[in-house]
């Protein structure tokens, strides 16, 4: 972490704060590739032997039309919920979770188990609820679940990316925010610039707008990324001055001239990339052997499973881990668990973006009828569950007519559940009946 010892020392504080029950939230704001989610993750990690909670939330840009995505993303995981579960055993892993924070259970696990498309059989009585008021109880049951872990330890939430949320999520997100101030709780908030917080001049609420680099801590981040091995200074200068301030530019520009061998050669015509897409364009280009599993996975999307890329690329299950396991190394994503139970994630938007920009048209169609394919096929209820993400695929597909039935009016989510999502939303969130946008399975 280079040139931000400002912005982590004020994250810091914020936490001592919250430990001692002043509520803090701080919105990080900046372009991509900035540092917004390295900044949080170093927080994160010198909490590591710290007792605490925390809890991670990631919007997705093609989940903005579906209600509390990110919080059904998040439940899912912190349940455990795997593919195979049965219906009560994901029922037993809800509860489970729900229990840490509620002592009362009557009314929050019927409510969220609905959110999950969980059914609860005779087990809990059913809520005769008209949409707006199981909307209502719904965001109330979250906020009692931030009560109730920050009454046992202190909590740090982190949302991620928030300018692709739900309008939904925006409300959830008001009722939290403003309970934050009371509870032993930091919010971190992450999003780039063409959102506009509605939180900004609360008295616990603090705006954090990040910078480019100046040159002196570009050339600190460059000495870091090579291992503290000296780059030919033609080679450096040109770095310092391509990347302007940007450090996941400054990172892959780096990482690319030293994966080329020129680290010794300075030479008087230096092909070095002049942009970070063509930078990470030369890193994918080196790693020709695995390129077709990093195209697949940016179809697939930001986060995808080893469930889903293996069904989708057919390859022989050593191979595709070997080529996974290769990508890993070169930090062009993320592995969270063991294969076959394994979760990827791209290192950034951008890396993901590049790898997809190298498929050709009528690969990319391929690519994406074969995802609608295999999620109708060996993920079935997807369309009812969601049908944005299947529209995505189809329309990516030319599967035109399809994606349109999908997209249409009552189909971005179930009807009845959470009432009106009065859109409050970025710029062209639909507003309308948004309800119950049934869990989202592991694909």
């Amino acid at each position: 972490m280079i040139g931000r010892e400002e912005e982590i020392a004020l994250l810091t504080r914020r936490w001592g704060q919250a430990k001692a029950g002043d509520g803090s939230v701080v919105l990080i704001v900046g372009e991509p590739g900035i540092g917004k989610s390295r900044i949080a993750q170093t927080l994160l990690e010198q909490l590591n032997n710290e007792p605490h909670t925390r809890l991670r939330f990631f919007c997705s840009p093609h989940h903005q039309h579906s209600a509390l995505y990110p919080s059904i993303t998040q439940l899912e995981q912190a349940a455990g919920f795997r593919r195979e579960d049965t219906a009560e055993t994901r029922l037993d892993k809800l509860v489970a979770v729900l229990a840490l924070a509620n002592k009362e259970l009557n009314e929050a696990v019927p409510l969220l188990a609905d959110l999950l498309s969980i059914p609860t059989g005779d087990r809990y009585p059913p809520l005769n609820l008209t949409p707006q008021k199981r909307k209502q109880k719904t965001l109330h049951v979250q906020v009692a679940q931030v009560e109730g872990l920050a009454a046992r330890q202190p909590l740090l939430m982190l949302w991620e990316d928030i300018h692709w949320s739900d309008p939904t999520t925006l409300e959830s997100l008001d009722l939290i925010i403003d309970r934050a101030a009371t509870l032993r709780v930091l919010m971190i908030l992450t999003f780039r610039p063409e959102f506009t917080p509605p939180w900004v001049g609360r008295p616990h609420v603090t705006l954090l707008s990040l910078n480019r680099l100046p040159a002196r801590h570009r050339a600190e981040m460059l000495a870091h990324v090579t291992g503290g091995k000296t780059l030919p200074k033609k080679i450096a200068d040109q770095i310092i001055d391509r990347t302007d301030g940007v450090p996941l530019f400054i990172e892959e520009l780096t990482k690319s001239v030293v994966e080329s061998g020129r680290m010794t050669d300075a030479g008087d015509h230096l092909a070095i990339p002049t942009t970070l897409q063509a930078s990470l364009l030369a890193r994918l280009d080196r790693l020709a052997p695995v390129r077709e599993v990093a195209q697949i996975g940016a179809a697939l999307g930001r986060q995808f499973s080893h469930e889903l890329i293996s069904a989708v690329s057919r390859m022989p299950l050593q191979e595709l881990a070997d080529a996974l396991a290769r990508l890993v190394r070169a930090e062009l994503i993320f592995r969270r668990g063991t294969p076959p139970d394994a979760e990827y994630t791209f290192k950034h938007a951008l890396v993901q973006d590049a790898a997809y920009s190298t498929l050709l048209r009528g690969r990319r169609q391929q690519l994406h009828a074969s995802i609608v394919r295999v999620l109708e096929e060996q993920f079935p209820g997807t369309g009812e569950t969601q049908p944005e993400l299947l529209a995505h695929h189809c329309t990516r597909a030319g599967l035109i007519e399809k994606g349109i039935a999908l997209s249409a009016p009552g189909r971005t989510s179930r009807d009845g559940a959470l009432g009106h999502d009065r859109g409050r939303g970025p710029a062209g969130a639909r507003s309308g009946t948004i309800s119950r946008p049934a869990r989202r399975r592991r694909a």
